[in-house]
């Protein structure tokens, strides 16, 4: 008789185990099946900072394989993120869009700035809302000196190196004139492509796309004016526009990959704010298209 309290609590613990593994499973499973016989719109969403371009590649290569996708939503709410990661997404986007295979629609949300605009101008149209903050195109690169800190705890700081400008963006010490143009060509460089990407992608010329390509914010009614965004419109909007596209008649049908449960998604939206990132290392560099508001 001692031992049915503890057997009953092993079932009950296996019980709950069971269903916490259907709940995650469920988080993870993918919406669409290969036996669709009818058009269908895959929704894609891009939220938040942009860290990592994995999952966003592997929705946009299922999607362009799969026959019943006559196209690709992006809904974009972003205000960018890390250079290389909006890099991989334009680039799939590209693949997605050669010869005709697929059509891609771009909706943006609150945000949709630096490397969400990015991102974006590789689309066949993009939809703002009127109120939509969009554009922010440049480069940023932020690093740390900590070198009076280290005077006055009393720490000095050693650097053994092999190349003259190994401990280039140290922190432990002031940046020296030549190291600054150094970093100032490699941002040159860096914006330059986000200006050439843009005019291909919005078919405008270079000249026309660097006078705006200031980091300058726009609204989606202004990016509209000036050729940045071709429809104002919400998600909805958006839906239907992408539909009309591909001649999908009525109310499309959409796709969408649930989200996948992720401890580190829910610490980042806890303690990094919607729009938050990791701290970087001191003294690493990292390129980013990235907004930054106060």
């Amino acid at each position: 008789m001692k031992k049915r309290p503890l057997l009953i609590g092993l079932l009950v613990f296996g019980m709950l185990a069971f269903i916490f593994f259907l709940w995650v499973y469920n988080t993870t499973v993918i919406t669409e099946s290969p036996m669709f016989t009818d058009d269908r719109i895959a929704l894609i969403r891009i939220e938040g900072v942009i860290l990592d371009s994995k999952d966003t590649i592997d929705e946009l290569k299922r999607y362009r394989e799969n026959p019943a996708i006559k196209a690709i939503l992006l809904r974009i709410d972003s205000p960018g993120g890390a250079v290389v990661p909006s890099q991989e997404i334009y680039e799939e986007i590209k693949k997605a869009r050669e010869g005709g295979k697929k059509k891609v629609v771009s909706s943006m949300g609150t945000l949709a700035a630096s490397g969400g605009y990015y991102i974006a101008s590789a689309s066949d149209k993009i939809v703002a809302n009127p109120g939509t903050l969009t554009g922010s195109i440049g480069v940023i690169m932020e690093l740390a000196n900590v070198e009076g800190l280290m005077k006055k705890i009393g720490v000095e700081s050693m650097v053994i190196k092999s190349g003259t400008h190994k401990d280039l963006a140290s922190p432990f010490r002031k940046m020296r004139k030549e190291e600054r143009q150094i970093l100032q060509n490699v941002m040159d460089d860096v914006h330059e492509q986000f200006i050439q990407v843009v005019s291909e992608g919005r078919g405008m010329s270079i000249s026309k796309v660097r006078s705006l390509a200031d980091g300058r914010i726009f609204t989606g009614r202004q990016a509209r004016q000036i050729g940045l965004v071709d429809e104002l419109g919400d998600l909805q909007d958006a839906i239907r526009i992408t539909a009309s596209l591909v001649g999908i008649k009525g109310e499309p049908k959409l796709v969408e990959t649930k989200k996948r449960f992720s401890f580190i998604d829910l610490f980042r939206d806890q303690f990094g704010g919607k729009w938050g990132a990791f701290p970087l290392m001191p003294g690493a560099i990292q390129l980013k298209y990235l907004l930054t508001l106060g």
